[in-house]
């Protein structure tokens, strides 16, 4: 039996980008090798719902020592790009001139359940569960080719 997700994608248009990665970068701080957004296609901050994606590209700076002669996306940089993910959805949340910092908070129940290699899409979802002045919670998970490869539930801070 399949599993379900977290957001209904027949309701996303997948081919459009609704926040590219310089409307992520009005939200979120991370730059340069951090950054593991590529770009939102879907927002719906009453449903607590998003989706976004990674492009896992060639010559990233983890591919040449995770696992030389069969790269493979680190764990670890998938959860970030979920937290990243949560991130952004807090930040429009609160709105455009509210100064707070969304930190990483915690993360409960991950797993892993597929590689995944450069040239890879990963699509992120997000669903809030919990939303409070300092605290918020999102179950996500992480597709690739239809296929769940990663979930978890990500807890964000303000600091």
């Amino acid at each position: 039996m399949p599993p379900s997700y977290l957001v209904d994608l027949s309701k996303v248009d997948l081919t459009k980008v609704a926040y590219p990665i310089e409307e992520i970068r009005k939200r979120n701080p991370q730059r340069h090798e951090f950054e593991q957004l590529s770009g939102i296609h879907y927002l719906n901050l009453e449903a607590g719902e998003i989706v976004g994606y990674r492009q896992v590209g060639h010559g990233e700076f983890w591919e040449r020592g995770h696992i030389p002669g069969r790269p493979l996306f680190p764990g670890v940089l998938m959860v970030e790009a979920a937290a990243q993910l949560a991130s952004f959805f807090i930040k429009c949340k609160l709105g455009p001139d509210d100064p707070r910092f969304i930190g990483f908070g915690g993360i409960e129940g991950v797993r892993f359940r597929q590689t995944i290699s450069p040239g890879d899409r990963i699509l992120f979802l997000g669903r809030c569960t919990e939303f409070r002045p300092r605290r918020a919670m999102f179950a996500t998970q992480g597709l690739v080719n239809d296929r769940l490869v990663f979930e978890g539930t990500i807890i964000g801070m303000t600091v």
